[in-house]
């Protein structure tokens, strides 16, 4: 089956010679088709989640992979995880094909490499505790498709996101997210449309396992690592709305819980010292919400 991603536009032809606000229309109309793309996959989304939730709440990881421009989207993925949810770097590890060094040429051999991917696969001792997340608008790159395969077995469960139907490594996934997004306006050019819709289906399984993993609360990122100015403002800010108090007291509820806003907002609820907050969340699985009604009751 020919790709998807590689055939023409159905207004591609003239492109070139319209008005450049008429161009910005067609280009803008590309995104949106491709944003619509990712509703059919929601039920696979909902099934990585939950996948990957298990995984992290066991102990194991969630490893991003992939090549190019794909890599790029889940590179993005990734690097956001640690201030958003406090999902660690060490927790959330990133295979970009050819590493930061590709960045400067995203066009070069690296996504052809399979002992590259074979050498990344091994040097991070991949198990059956991960959960390997494969991201390549062609669902062919060999890079990422060694990458799957290696970690499959090794024992991982493997996510696969593609944008063509059919491909190699939506075969060799376990959950299998087609993203069938319309050619490109700018043929082959994945970092359009496929991309648009790969960052969004990776922003949707990545948050939707923050929320099952207790991270979210009432639409708030409640296990936030508050590492600079503006996110230890927000994280004051939370506090002060889900406690239902002034912002100097969230601060002072804050300091108490060494930054945790958890913890902050159990103290609010009455829970006895930080210690006592700790294990509350610890006996409701981090799930803030079961954490206080346990807080209320006086448990």
């Amino acid at each position: 089956m020919a790709a998807t991603t590689e055939a023409r536009h159905e207004r591609a032809q003239g492109l070139d010679g319209l008005p450049p606000a008429e161009i910005l229309s067609v280009l803008l109309d590309g995104q949106l088709g491709a944003v619509e793309s990712v509703r059919m996959a929601i039920p696979d989304i909902e099934r990585a989640a939950k996948l990957i939730a298990g995984k992290i709440s066991a102990g194991g990881r969630l490893i991003y992979c992939g090549a190019g421009s794909s890599g790029l989207m889940a590179m993005a993925d990734g690097l956001e995880l640690p201030g958003t949810y406090g999902i660690t770097s060490e927790q959330a590890p990133i295979l970009l094909a050819g590493g930061v060094e590709s960045i400067k040429r995203l066009a070069g051999g690296y996504e052809d490499d399979v002992a590259l991917a074979t050498a990344d696969v091994e040097g991070l001792e991949i198990d059956a505790a991960d959960c390997l997340v494969c991201v390549a608008a062609s669902g062919s790159t060999p890079y990422t498709l060694r990458a799957a395969e290696l970690g499959k077995a090794r024992g991982a469960a493997i996510v696969g996101i593609a944008n063509n139907a059919d491909r190699p490594l939506l075969a060799v996934a376990d959950i299998a997210i087609l993203l069938a997004t319309p050619p490109e306006v700018i043929a082959g050019s994945t970092r359009m449309g496929a991309g648009t819709a790969q960052k969004i289906a990776l922003n949707m399984i990545s948050t939707l396992m923050a929320v099952h993993l207790g991270h979210v609360h009432d639409g708030f990122m409640v296990n936030l690592h508050a590492d600079n100015a503006k996110l230890r403002d927000r994280a004051r800010r939370i506090v002060s709305v889900i406690a239902g108090t002034d912002i100097d007291r969230a601060t002072r509820l804050l300091d108490e819980a060494d930054g945790s806003v958890k913890i902050a907002v159990l103290l609010a609820a009455g829970a006895d010292g930080a210690q006592t907050a700790g294990k509350l969340l610890e006996s409701c699985n981090q799930n803030l919400r079961g954490a206080l009604k346990k807080a209320q009751a006086g448990a």
